[in-house]
């Protein structure tokens, strides 16, 4: 029927379509409730979104990329820092002979913890952003 509709049957086949319909009540019927249709969707447009909602769409998309990234980036760089410098701190006491092994340890647990810690932190404050159902509110 839409075949037939649209103009896309062959000679043939649209004789042969409408011998059918000539004797068949409900296929045209049906055909008359498919042009109704095909009526009705000719006089359909497609409405466009206003502005505001394509601003406030992009403005979404950025911001999450770039906050995302920022705070990998920023997460990454500190993490080295302190490691680098805890490490460099620690390599120092390691190899002072005058301060004692337990010291030593502790210096190193405690640099370990830090780290930890720092990292940890940040683990969950990346999962609250995420998950914070009141993040786009504005006071």
């Amino acid at each position: 029927m839409v075949g037939y509709l649209d103009n896309e049957l062959s000679p043939e086949a649209k004789k042969r379509f409408e011998q059918h319909l000539k004797r068949c009540r409900e296929c045209r019927e049906e055909l008359e409730d498919f042009k109704r249709l095909k009526e009705v969707m000719k006089s359909m447009k497609y409405k466009e979104p206003q502005d505001i909602v394509w601003q406030r769409y992009w403005a979404k998309v950025y911001n999450r990329i770039e906050r995302g990234i920022g705070w990998i980036l920023s997460s990454i760089g500190a993490i080295i820092l302190l490691s680098y410098g805890g490490f460099r701190l620690i390599q120092g006491l390691i190899k002072n002979p005058t301060i004692s092994l337990i010291v030593k340890i502790g210096a190193l647990i405690f640099l370990l913890g830090v780290v930890t810690l720092l990292v940890s932190i940040i683990r969950e404050r990346v999962f609250r952003y995420r998950h914070d159902r009141y993040k786009e509110v504005k006071i």
